[in-house]
């Protein structure tokens, strides 16, 4: 499954013809490539997979979308420690 994580623009800029940027995921930036969404501007958010922005998304989508991730990374974490305890009875 391929899985696209929203992030923020934070840079704009073209880098060999392409048209590139800087995208904030929480505090991590990245460099992502912009080609496929060119009215992007910085502090648009963008759904970002393998190093390309795909769409631009608003702030509360983006929020929206986050806050599931990390209910879905809380879940799998909780799923590790049943596991971890199963095993050791």
């Amino acid at each position: 499954m391929c899985l696209g994580i929203p992030g923020k623009v934070t840079e704009v800029y073209t880098d060999n013809e392409m048209r590139m940027g800087k995208v904030d995921f929480g505090g991590v930036a990245r460099e992502v490539c912009l080609e496929a969404v060119d009215e992007v501007k910085v502090d648009d958010y963008v759904i970002v997979h393998a190093g390309f922005a795909l769409s631009i998304l608003s702030e509360e989508d983006a929020m929206e979308t986050l806050s599931i991730l990390n209910e879905m990374s809380m879940l799998a974490d909780e799923m590790d420690e049943i596991a971890a305890s199963v095993q050791e009875e």
